[in-house]
């Protein structure tokens, strides 16, 4: 999977350079210091689902060296309540996110991304969520999300409810920083979860639970 999306490169230079450190620190990472930061994470996520109690999550599958481990969607799944459901992302040809029920079997999509082979449920089931686990390059202290450039989670995270569910972004150590260079398209989330920090809430959107 390539590290930044297409349309990074469009960013303002502030942004891009932030990226490049934080990915470079994330190639450094040995297999060892990811499989912890991977346990500590589930951990974190699993503690708040359990607190929350969500019968519906829209989350993601970890690919490469994103925070959270391969394992996280299975781990997810069974931690929903009976006739719970999980939601993961479908990618589709224009960048959007379609959204798909979760499946132990998943298919290699578009840039090395793993994804479910059920239905589709359109790109607005993401509003059906009680809450959204996403992935991140970085949040900065006001909530600002910063991904990997391709704008795909501000598209879906635009078309939650106001107020909705709270948004989760799952990052490394070191990734929870002060400020993230913002533009006009960048949304905020309600939280962040760390390895070593856990479970951390910013001034994002307000949520139901």
């Amino acid at each position: 999977m390539s590290d930044l999306a297409g349309d990074a490169e469009k960013s303002p230079q502030s942004k891009i350079a932030l990226r490049v450190r934080l990915l470079t620190a994330r190639r450094s990472l040995t297999d060892a210091a990811r499989a912890a930061a991977a346990a500590q994470i589930q951990n974190q996520t699993l503690a708040l689902v359990r607190r929350a109690a969500p019968n519906t999550i829209a989350a993601y599958v970890p690919v490469g060296s994103e925070p959270g481990g391969p394992d996280l969607p299975r781990l997810l799944a069974g931690t929903l309540p009976p006739g719970g459901r999980l939601l993961l992302p479908v990618l589709l040809p224009d960048g959007d996110l379609d959204w798909s029920p979760y499946s132990s079997r998943l298919l290699r999509g578009p840039r090395g991304l793993l994804e479910p082979d059920g239905p589709r449920l359109g790109v607005a089931a993401i509003r059906e969520a009680d809450l959204v686990l996403v992935p991140a390059l970085a949040v900065g202290r006001d909530g600002t999300r910063m991904g990997r450039g391709g704008g795909s989670y501000d598209r879906a995270l635009a078309r939650l409810p106001a107020p909705g569910p709270l948004v989760v972004a799952l990052l490394h150590d070191g990734e929870d920083v002060d400020e993230v260079p913002a533009e006009p398209h960048d949304r905020r989330v309600g939280a962040v979860i760390t390895p070593t920090g856990g479970f951390a809430l910013r001034p994002g959107p307000e949520w139901t639970n």
